[in-house]
């Protein structure tokens, strides 16, 4: 139980900040360590690049020697030995801005939010995460982006489904410039090769990566254990991707009003899946943060934060190509697979954006500021030299390799990234406090409804999608009818 109480709580602040954006954005961010040394990038970034799109901003000059308060726990604004992101270079030299930044820590962050807000100084930015719709905008925390964001402007074309789905009482509050860490299945495929099985990625490129073949993949691999050995078919986080992998959410939201539907068909044969693993025994719960290197799992299921430190554990010697990338390796990378009955492929992912704090007069700031993130996403030229940039490979003081992703796991992850490929999914439940999303003291009865939905039948809590099911709607409707009369 603690182990997956870890998981559930590195999963929400993960999916929030640390991230591979750099498959079409920055990715500056909270990660850094001190243990680890990368070579300074030498590439200078064209800022030319972007004229035609900032020169056409309406609010340029408004925005132009702007400072944007921006409180967070991670600061935007390069710290140690990292380089400027592109989207700061654009902002700071197209628009003349600059970004103060405002630090506090992930656990207090929403209390001083909460009273810069009511005493006035100044705060205009704020990372998001998902408890941010609907319930920091009901506590005014926030206020929309529409006025100062031209969502008919070419550089929002391809997410214009994912803009949509963020809507919010006709406003959009979040504003997302690109999809981030995807939750994917870290697998070997000498493994697979060896247990006769077929190679997932090529799966999914044939649209043939369901739930059936994931099954079955996990079925064989433990039959074929030898009397000595314990296999497992998967470990990690996953719950969560099973039931999104239908297209389906636990609250939907017409424009107007939230509703219940955890009855969904889709999501108990969801559950239904959940329940087969667990009867099959096909589940490790040990908390790992990589995919295990002695062969005794077959899949691994984790947001792309964890694929680095699964090559290390695999392969801390791999080979190193002229320049300085590692091309490939034993291990690669799918998404979930999707239910049999799905028309297309459902991403479980979080999304970058930055929310524009209430009050705020610095609105036009901001949302240039968001608009540089986004030109940083879908320039390629900027992309070629963040996808360079993730390429390198990590090491510490002692020059020991710590970190790498190789260039066939990086392009895998933009292409899952992509919404022309996968179609992302975003539930309004993760959204609607502490009730419907938190700890508490992270028991059955006390944890959050969302995380019971994803964990209660692996954790053991309980043995039946039905009991949880029914335990819970009620009190979802309660949450629900709180919000719709808001």
């Amino acid at each position: 139980m603690n182990n997956l109480k870890r998981i559930g709580s590195l999963f929400l602040v993960l999916s929030s900040v640390f991230m591979f954006s750099a498959c079409g954005g920055d990715s500056n961010s909270g990660n850094n360590s001190d243990s680890l040394y990368k070579v300074k990038d030498e590439f200078k970034i064209d800022i030319s690049l972007a004229d035609d799109y900032i020169e056409s901003d309406p609010n340029l000059e408004e925005v132009k020697g702007s400072t944007i308060y921006w409180l967070s726990y991670y600061d935007v604004n390069p710290i140690n030995n990292q380089d400027r992101s592109v989207a700061l270079s654009l902002f700071e030299e197209k628009y003349g801005g600059k970004v103060e930044y405002i630090s506090c820590t992930s656990e207090n962050k929403f209390d001083v939010l909460a009273s810069r807000i009511l005493s006035g100084d100044p705060v205009d930015m704020f990372p998001y995460e998902w408890e941010a719709l609907p319930n920091g905008v009901v506590k005014n925390q926030y206020q929309p982006l529409d006025d100062y964001i031209d969502f008919e402007d070419d550089i929002w074309d391809g997410m214009e489904e994912v803009l949509d789905m963020y809507e919010y009482k006709g406003s959009h509050y979040v504003v997302p410039y690109n999809i981030a860490n995807p939750l994917v299945i870290t697998y070997s495929r000498s493994i697979c090769e060896e247990n006769g099985l077929p190679d997932p990625y090529e799966l999914y490129q044939e649209g043939k990566w369901d739930w059936d073949v994931f099954m079955d993949m996990m079925t064989t691999f433990v039959s074929n254990a030898r009397d000595d050995e314990t296999r497992y078919g998967i470990n990690g986080w996953f719950g969560q991707a099973i039931i999104q992998s239908t297209g389906e959410t636990v609250i939907n939201y017409d424009g107007e009003k939230f509703s219940n539907n955890i009855k969904s068909p889709q999501i108990e044969s969801a559950e239904n899946v959940m329940e087969e693993i667990m009867k099959r025994k096909l589940y490790d719960s040990e908390w790992n943060g990589y995919l295990k290197s002695d062969g005794s799992t077959l899949f691994f299921a984790m947001s792309d934060w964890a694929l680095s430190d699964s090559n290390i554990q695999n392969d801390s010697d791999p080979d190193i190509n002229e320049e300085g990338f590692v091309e490939s390796n034993d291990l690669m990378v799918v998404p979930f697979p999707k239910s049999p009955d799905a028309d297309k492929y459902y991403l479980n992912c979080s999304f970058g954006a930055k929310m524009l704090v209430k009050n705020s007069e610095n609105g036009a700031a901001v949302g240039a500021y968001i608009r540089c993130e986004r030109l940083a996403s879908i320039i390629d030229e900027y992309a070629a030299n963040s996808r360079r940039k993730a390429l390198i490979p990590e090491r510490n003081a002692g020059g020991i390799l710590k970190k790498y992703v190789t260039e066939e796991q990086y392009d895998a992850l933009c292409e899952y990234s992509d919404p022309a490929n996968i179609t992302p999914v975003f539930d309004f439940g993760y959204g609607m406090g502490s009730r419907m999303f938190g700890d508490g003291e992270y028991t059955y009865d006390t944890r959050g409804i969302m995380d019971n939905i994803t964990i209660a039948l692996l954790n053991g809590d309980k043995d039946s999608w039905a009991v949880v099911r029914d335990e819970w709607s009620s009190v979802i409707d309660e949450i629900i009818k709180e919000y719709n009369e808001t």
